[in-house]
């Protein structure tokens, strides 16, 4: 498979504290690849620093066959970041923001037809300051997408939606996947990475603990002799609630 980002013994200092700790991984092509850990474990700052913004004490990074060290103008170009709070000017419509950042991205695109694919196309005069909390991590995903990016990064996406919003959210995250982009998320929701992504990779205190598919990883689990003290049942009370109301999206 392709490797499309590449990390090698990584490290993050601030002063005497080691907030990463010599990791390293590969991202391939074409995968939806998490990066999971309790807070305070690094997985921020280590894709912050992939993202170009912050810089690290040491290792080595290529994104897309491009050195972080000697072409982060270049890997800005070809990645799309989408942040936990995003600071969308309230008072203008969608469309007149995704004008905005085509004149910042210095580029053109569809913008209709970039609705239509976050299903925001009859949202496309509202105010951004109108819309609910799913249609504003909609937008805010289709932001990543303006520049036509190679590789797009989703901090918590599905945080604070509800059940019908989270699950629309996740087919648009493997729609995305599947017409070609990378996707690197973070999430804690556990049921979240083993439902989208193809692999993952735990952080704790800095290191990276495990790195495998979420199946393998289970298997692993379940051979060690692992019991669940609670028996599993075949379906969850999230499962109930989506039956019971349905997964259209909704309007607050």
């Amino acid at each position: 498979m392709e490797t499309i980002i590449s990390v090698k013994d990584l490290k993050k200092n601030y002063g005497k504290f080691e907030a990463v700790k010599g990791i390293s991984f590969d991202v391939y092509a074409g995968e939806i690849f998490g990066l999971l850990g309790p807070n305070g474990a690094g997985k921020s700052t280590t894709l912050e620093i992939i993202e170009t913004l912050r810089d690290k004490t040491s290792g080595k990074i290529i994104v897309d066959g491009l050195d972080l060290d000697k072409s982060p103008e270049k890997i800005k170009k070809i990645i799309g970041v989408q942040l936990q709070t995003s600071g969308f000017y309230p008072g203008l419509n969608l469309l007149e923001l995704i004008d905005l950042f085509c004149g910042l991205y210095n580029t053109k695109t569809d913008s209709m037809q970039l609705l239509e694919m976050v299903n925001l196309k009859d949202k496309a005069k509202n105010k951004y300051k109108e819309m609910s909390g799913g249609q504003k991590q909609r937008f805010s995903i289709a932001t990543t997408l303006i520049n036509h990016p190679r590789i797009i990064f989703l901090d918590e996406p599905t945080t604070g939606l509800d059940p019908q919003a989270r699950r629309n959210l996740w087919e648009l995250i493997k729609t995305i996947r599947d017409k070609g982009t990378t996707v690197i998320i973070t999430t804690h929701y556990m049921d979240e990475a083993e439902q989208l992504c193809d692999r993952v990779a735990i952080m704790d205190e800095g290191k990276i603990i495990a790195l495998q598919s979420p199946d393998k990883l289970i298997d692993d689990l379940v051979a060690s002799g692992f019991e669940r003290p609670k028996v599993t049942k075949s379906a969850n009370l999230e499962d109930v609630f989506i039956n019971l109301t349905g997964k259209d999206f909704r309007e607050d």
